[in-house]
């Protein structure tokens, strides 16, 4: 890590950044230039494929000895090596962006040794951009914010889950066991305490991973507890999370040291309390999901 300029490559990547979004303001998405991956749930888009394209491209010709894993190229198999790599979401929320939701970034993510480094994450309709690098921080600009360091305001203690906002994902798998324990897990949150619930204040599913990583970041979220998504969908939001004072732990039990490509995470924003919240949520998880594994046994 000591051989690569984290602040060059974050610069580099917020210049990107900007590209692509220039990219995705000026595309409509219509159908005839849609499809599907493995459901009708699971989209692309031809301006998914054209980004990722156009960031693969810029990467490759600055930094030929990096490797690159992207959603829309990534092919069974793939794995994140201890390689300085790539890891890219061209639009994260591509069904947000098809129905005009403008609710979705483009996520630029390097990991080196496995462990994400740095962070750029940019929603171009909103021109809101995260950016965070190991060690230096993390930080938003925005209309109203110029750099400014997250998190947005002074942490407050964390309480209990039913003091909390809580983001989760339902995914495209919409039936089998993973769907039974997201939807048991979500009624357990959601149901007072005297029904054997958490009383959570609310649930939020926004539809894209890394800017639900970045609200946590930001401080407006307490936590978001995701199963099915994939590195591109959190290589970049882990930084920024962790840089803010989050934590990022795994979706079960006693995962306190998530990996980047384990498919089983939770956030929780800064504050103290952020362990006994932890363990909060993990005793209301109904079953154990199947997709992916745990860094603990």
């Amino acid at each position: 890590m000591s051989t690569v300029n984290l602040q060059e490559v974050h610069d580099f990547l917020i210049k990107i950044a900007h590209q692509a979004g220039e990219m995705i303001t000026s595309a409509k998405p219509t159908a005839a230039g849609s499809g599907t991956k493995k459901n009708s749930a699971d989209l692309v888009t031809e301006t998914d494929q054209a980004v990722e394209k156009m960031v693969s491209t810029s990467l490759k010709e600055k930094y030929p000895d990096f490797a690159f894993m992207g959603e829309e190229t990534y092919k069974p198999g793939d794995e994140v090596t201890y390689a300085p790599t790539f890891i890219v979401d061209p639009i994260d929320g591509t069904t947000n962006f098809f129905h005009g939701n403008p609710y979705f970034c483009v996520s630029l993510g390097l990991a080196i040794a496995r462990k994400p480094v740095v962070g750029v994450i940019y929603n171009p309709y909103t021109k809101t951009l995260y950016t965070g690098i190991d060690g230096q921080g993390s930080f938003l600009t925005d209309a109203t914010h110029d750099r400014v360091r997250l998190p947005l305001r002074p942490p407050e203690p964390l309480r209990d889950l039913s003091h909390c906002l809580v983001a989760v994902e339902w995914g495209s798998d919409r039936d089998g066991n993973d769907y039974d324990v997201k939807t048991a897990t979500f009624n357990k949150l959601c149901a007072t305490k005297a029904n054997g619930g958490a009383m959570v204040h609310g649930i939020r599913s926004l539809g894209s991973a890394e800017l639900n990583l970045c609200g946590v970041a930001a401080g407006f979220l307490d936590v978001y507890w995701e199963s099915g998504c994939w590195a591109w969908d959190v290589c970049a939001g882990m930084v920024i999370v962790r840089e803010a004072g989050g934590i990022m732990a795994g979706c079960h039990q006693g995962d306190w040291d998530p990996k980047i490509d384990q498919r089983r995470y939770m956030a929780i924003r800064a504050g103290e309390g952020q362990k006994a919240i932890a363990e909060e949520f993990w005793g209301c998880v109904q079953g154990r999901v199947e997709v992916g594994y745990d860094s603990v046994s």
